[in-house]
């Protein structure tokens, strides 16, 4: 959430600086914004005066009091009166803008910082670097590549199973490919643990609807999600609304929820391997073939909770421990520098890694890490206690280590062979008995 005295103070600024954001995840209502302010400043001016004057008027009254003069205390108890039940309504209506204007700005996004390149789509996008094991581009295969859906059926791929059980965007993995996909959940697991300092955790996947607007999912990118019980069901309206979590940055980001915490608690490192849910609204007819664009995936996350002065340099970091893992797997790829149309709705500076398919001839995103600065910390009244004793906002930080999934389609189709088996990566073998093929 934007700090609401950035508005205040230069709302111009701040409108010319969402423009820059995509259609229509850029929108704050101006004209409402600044009738809520108008009328907020007007009833605090009010409310100031009228204090005053219930201030001065109370003394008068003990004074006529102490003279005897009963009969005109008496009425200035009654305007006293009138004034408490004039500030009750004052206070009332303050609150109702306070909460007015509070919504508004839960569905506006996060501004980008300075040397975000300004662009609308992803074509605005900046290549930052690239690299490959044997050179700056992907080196050919020699044979025609085959993508992962023919690699993968003979090691066992089911996509009909997965929809048979489930629907499109389902997968169903046996042996091999069951093998490989928790192979590569521990191997990130154990390097971004043992190497690069993060916390494993376990996290619920289920999730209140509180802890979703936290990282802001909610209530703008409701569509997005699964739910698993809407609350208010079946007569039961108490009941609270829950939803599958897209992503375990929501739960690993959540824990500094509501609290202060020490300087000396920052930075923290948290990461977790759980399963995903997104719905993919509005992603009707892309990547229906394959794993690229499932409902239900595995992911890696990092999360950092750090102090605002050090979040710059722990992007770059969680970028590089990203790109640590795809090295290990010997996975030719490139870091884009998104612009400020291709953001996420939190984001103020994001990096993607897109790893190189050989069977789509194309880069493909396969993590995304993002500096959310104090975004996420204000929805979440999260702080620490800084060098002068005073709460600041902690910066949240959040990326994939990596797409479990994207990265099992990039292992089969960057280490595919002409006769149909899979080289497994040097630094992934230990997870599979030391194995060095995949045979079908």
């Amino acid at each position: 959430m934007l700090d609401i005295t950035l508005l205040r103070r230069d709302l111009d600024s701040v409108v010319a600086a969402l423009n820059q954001r995509k259609s229509p995840q850029a929108f704050l209502d101006v004209a409402a914004f600044t009738a809520l302010e108008s009328e907020r400043k007007t009833l605090q001016t009010r409310t100031e005066e009228m204090q005053a004057q219930r201030n001065a008027l109370s003394k008068q009254v003990g004074q006529l009091k102490a003279k005897g003069e009963h009969a005109q205390a008496d009425q200035i108890m009654a305007q006293v009166g009138d004034l408490k039940t004039q500030l009750e309504q004052s206070a009332l209506r303050l609150d109702v803008i306070q909460t007015e204007l509070q919504t508004l700005l839960h569905a506006v996004p996060n501004l980008p910082l300075q040397g975000v390149p300004v662009g609308a789509d992803e074509t605005g996008n900046v290549e930052l670097r690239r690299w490959a094991p044997k050179g700056q581009n992907p080196e050919p295969l020699g044979f025609e590549a085959k993508d992962h859906v023919s690699l993968g059926e003979p090691l066992g791929l089911d996509f009909e199973m997965g929809a048979k059980l489930s629907g499109a965007r389902f997968t169903f993995m046996r042996g091999p490919m069951a093998r490989l996909h928790r192979a590569l959940a521990q191997f990130m697991l154990d390097v971004q643990t043992q190497e690069h300092g993060y916390t494993e955790c376990y996290t619920p996947y289920i999730v209140s609807a509180q802890t979703l607007f936290g990282t802001g999912q909610l209530p703008k990118f409701e569509a997005d999600l699964f739910a698993a019980n809407k609350g208010g069901q079946d007569g039961a309206e108490d009941r609270q609304a829950l939803y599958l979590i897209p992503t375990s940055e929501v739960t690993l980001t959540n824990v500094v929820r509501d609290q202060i915490l020490a300087e000396s608690e920052l930075p923290m490192r948290l990461t977790a391997h759980t399963p995903c849910f997104r719905s993919e609204a509005g992603s009707a007819g892309r990547d229906t073939r394959g794993m690229i664009r499932q409902h239900q995936f595995d992911k890696v996350e990092m999360v950092q909770i750090t102090h605002p002065d050090h979040s710059a340099q722990a992007l770059e970091d969680m970028t590089a421990h990203a790109e640590a893992i795809l090295q290990k797997l010997e996975l030719p790829y490139r870091v884009m520098l998104l612009c400020t149309g291709d953001m996420g709705f939190g984001a103020a500076r994001t990096h993607d890694l897109e790893v190189w398919l050989p069977g789509q001839n194309a880069y493909r995103e396969i993590s995304s890490v993002s500096n959310c600065g104090a975004f996420q910390a204000r929805r979440l009244m999260a702080r620490f206690k800084n060098a002068q004793g005073k709460n600041d906002w902690v910066h949240t930080l959040n990326g994939s280590g990596l797409a479990v999934g994207r990265a099992l389609v990039a292992v089969l189709e960057n280490h595919q062979q002409a006769d149909g088996r899979i080289r497994i990566p040097q630094a992934l073998r230990p997870y599979l008995n030391h194995q060095e093929w995949l045979v079908p």
